[in-house]
């Protein structure tokens, strides 16, 4: 009799292991990674930013194409987030929460990226005390500041609005403001590349609209990566349609970006336009890895997402992997390949401090890729994604951001 009776019981949901040795294990190995990123970061300030790869001719480079890349991220998942409350519409069953997190994580780490750029931290004070406010790049530190601000405000006013201290109208007029942030933050970033008109590759109106169309892609793949992660492990309880719904739109927003992508490389590519050496070095020259990467990862994705059969979970996370791989290449082919046609022709002396690869002379100079990321960059890059990890995980351990019944 106690045999059967054992047998009708229904299993139970598998135990969270965030919430014990998995998330503790997890919390050490990202607090070890950030320190060894401090200690890179020291070598760095210690001999300067000559260490990385980084040269007159890319002035830029792995950091400032992961604060692009990490501002996408974070500006996509308040958007989903924000757009169910901000238009009365039916949200993706509680996630809302751990999206605002992840968001938040996301800027704290572009912010980082910036930081690191910068060559010493002191420059910060400097930007304040000496800043230019019709230059770009204080537009964009203003508004990554505020955005920051807000969307802490926002998780805030979404947690006391569950404990019900707070009302539904206030929680959407913040989300609405939210929502509207997280778009200017993404165009305030693209036109700090747009308005170079010395750069041919840059220079386009299109680059708002392409960078918002990114954000989503990517935004909405790390949301669903990391929900699908915390249901296996028991920390969320979601009902597979709202997967299924997220996986759809996240279709959606992949074809808009390749559509966006195809108009651009139409115009630059067209007989007879400037832009054909662009191109040519996007579809078969040095950056072509990138961009094929994106355009096949892409793709998949777009097919995981709108064929039945294949969205199941695993093959949702391949394809949120594949879309968040994919614009991360594009990040890259858009900054580097900025740098490798120069509108003018010798602009000024040329020595070993103007190009990376200098050793070989001006052909080795000037053939491929000009810039590549030295181990140190790679190390402090890992550093800062570690702490990313880390603030993430201590959210999960410490922050009510499980769904209750008003959160849905």
């Amino acid at each position: 009799m106690t045999e059967t009776t054992s047998a009708a019981k229904p299993a139970k949901a598998p135990a969270a292991r965030f919430g014990g040795r998995g998330l503790n294990i997890g919390i050490v190995v990202a607090a070890v990674l950030t320190v060894g990123g401090l200690v890179l970061w020291g070598v760095q300030l210690s001999g300067g930013l000559v260490q990385t790869g980084m040269r007159n001719l890319d002035s830029w480079g792995l950091y400032i194409t992961m604060f692009m890349f990490l501002v996408g991220l974070s500006a996509g998942g308040l958007i989903i987030s924000s757009v169910p409350r901000a238009f009365g519409m039916k949200g993706f069953g509680g996630i809302s929460k751990v999206a605002v997190w992840t968001s938040i994580c996301c800027t704290v780490l572009a912010i980082g990226f910036v930081v690191v750029d910068l060559g010493q931290p002191l420059r910060l004070w400097e930007l304040f005390a000496y800043s230019n406010l019709g230059s770009p790049l204080m537009w964009d530190i203003v508004v990554l500041a505020v955005y920051l601000v807000l969307s802490i405000v926002y998780l805030w006013a979404t947690l006391r609005f569950e404990g019900g201290k707070g009302s539904a109208t206030s929680l959407r007029v913040i989300s609405v403001v939210a929502l509207v942030c997280a778009i200017l933050v993404h165009s305030v970033t693209a036109w700090i590349f747009g308005l170079q008109q010395g750069h041919e590759m840059w220079y386009t109106a299109l680059l708002a609209p392409w960078f918002v169309s990114s954000a989503l892609v990517c935004g909405t793949a790390l949301v669903l990566v990391v929900v699908i992660a915390l249901r296996k492990a028991g920390y969320l309880q979601l009902d597979q349609s709202n997967v299924v719904k997220m996986a759809k739109m996240l279709g959606a927003f992949v074809l808009v970006d390749l559509y966006f992508f195809g108009c651009d490389l139409l115009t630059a590519g067209f007989p007879g336009a400037s832009g054909a050496e662009i191109v040519a070095m996007l579809v078969s020259g040095p950056l072509a890895p990138f961009f094929w990467t994106e355009i096949v990862g892409c793709a998949l994705c777009a097919v995981v997402c709108f064929v039945p059969k294949l969205r199941t979970n695993p093959l949702i996370v391949v394809g949120a992997l594949l879309a968040i791989a994919g614009i991360f290449c594009k990040r890259v082919q858009l900054l580097v390949g900025g740098f490798q046609i120069p509108n003018i022709d010798y602009p000024g002396v040329t020595t070993q401090y103007l190009a990376t690869n200098w050793a070989g002379g001006m052909a080795g100079a000037y053939q491929g890729m000009v810039y590549w990321p030295t181990p140190l960059e790679f190390g402090v890059m890992l550093g800062v994604v570690g702490l990313g990890a880390l603030l993430l995980l201590l959210g999960l351990k410490f922050l009510p951001l499980k769904p209750v019944e008003k959160s849905r």
